[in-house]
């Protein structure tokens, strides 16, 4: 009889550390499966933070290609501006040979009225 006591008492110890083994597994089981989540967690706010980086890049190679087109703008401004100054340069030249050459024809006639009244 206390053989079978005995027998029954390490049965039960033996139940005892199994559910024990089995709680203890389960944990470990919760843990590794949080582990888990929380590592693709962490891989997503990473594919969030580099698609961010992405579209700061994109935003950055946007704005300089804008400042490229608006300094194109300006030299061409520039090169219009300048152009037109040489055109407006060349129709005042233009203009006063134009009145130097009147002013020529007016001594010439000067001349000639002078030599028919010398006659």
């Amino acid at each position: 009889r206390e053989r079978e006591r005995e027998t029954d008492r390490e049965k039960e110890r033996e139940r005892h550390r199994e559910k024990e083994r089995a709680k203890k597994s389960e944990r470990q089981r919760e843990i590794d499966i949080e582990r888990k989540r929380e590592k693709e967690r962490e891989r997503e706010r990473e594919r969030e933070r580099e698609t961010q980086r992405e579209r700061e890049r994109e935003r950055e190679r946007e704005t300089d290609r804008e400042k490229e087109r608006e300094r194109h703008r300006e030299k061409e401004r520039a090169k219009k501006s300048e152009r037109q100054r040489e055109i407006d340069i060349e129709r005042k030249r233009e203009k006063e040979r134009e009145r130097e050459r009147e002013r020529e024809r007016e001594t010439q006639r000067e001349r000639e009225r002078e030599r028919e009244r010398e006659t």
